[in-house]
């Protein structure tokens, strides 16, 4: 089996050259490889919503994980909810941190969000998935190349430094008119705010419409400089 400490930079390579660019060849050899021991880490933006039904044709129950800071949008819990509707033997769980918001603004201060967004993104995300991650040996994300040019090297099949693991990233090939041909045609659930000018989705207090059309990601921690939560850095 294929860990962070056996790590092989001679992987196995895939044909991206097909009607899914690879991501459902990527994903039997990735529950061949791990079964159980691999957790998809879902926002359920609309990445989400492609991955979460090409998961599903390959093992239909499947642990998903949505990190649930407390501060989503309530169109991202209704996507969820329809997912599960919709794919019943999928096991989809909702983790939360074990710091609630009343005892963060005790401990740091209201809206810590504004004052130091990398550690609200540290507490309410990255702690919340290390637990999640702590005993499984890979992780499948949505990424996509074409989203920001912090994911233009991502590959198939990544050693992860920042959680020690295998991560898996089956849509790197995909853009997004890729992704919304293939909601459209099989009428999957999404999240309404795509249709509203966001089209990346974290917390709400981080995330606004796109303020650059060109930069899917503009409309995230817009005016910080800020490019990532932390989850994909490493």
């Amino acid at each position: 089996m294929l860990t962070y400490e056996t790590w092989d930079n001679n992987i196995q390579e895939f044909n991206s050259d097909n009607l899914e660019k690879g991501a459902l060849d990527v994903l039997k050899w990735a529950y061949e490889m791990y079964d159980d021991d691999l957790v998809y880490a879902c926002s359920f933006g609309i990445e989400g919503s492609v991955l979460v039904d090409l998961v599903s044709q390959v093992k239909p129950d499947a642990q998903v994980v949505f990190l649930d800071t407390q501060l989503h949008f309530q169109e991202t819990y209704e996507v969820i909810n329809a997912a599960k509707k919709r794919y019943p033997w999928l096991r989809i769980k909702l983790k939360k941190p074990a710091v609630t918001l009343e005892e963060q603004a005790i401990k740091h201060g209201k809206e810590l969000w504004k004052v130091n967004s990398n550690q609200c993104c540290s507490i309410r995300k990255i702690i919340p998935l290390e637990e999640e991650l702590n005993g499984v040996k890979a992780w499948l994300s949505g990424l996509r190349r074409e989203q920001s040019p912090t994911r233009k090297k991502t590959q198939f099949i990544n050693k992860d430094e920042r959680f020690r693991s295998i991560k898996i990233c089956p849509l790197i090939h995909w853009t997004l008119i890729d992704i919304w041909r293939y909601v459209h045609k099989h009428n999957l659930p999404y999240n309404t705010l795509h249709d509203n000018g966001y089209p990346s989705i974290g917390c709400k207090p981080c995330t606004k419409a796109a303020i650059d059309p060109e930069d899917l990601r503009s409309g995230r921690w817009s005016g910080t400089g800020k490019l990532e939560c932390g989850l994909h850095e490493g």
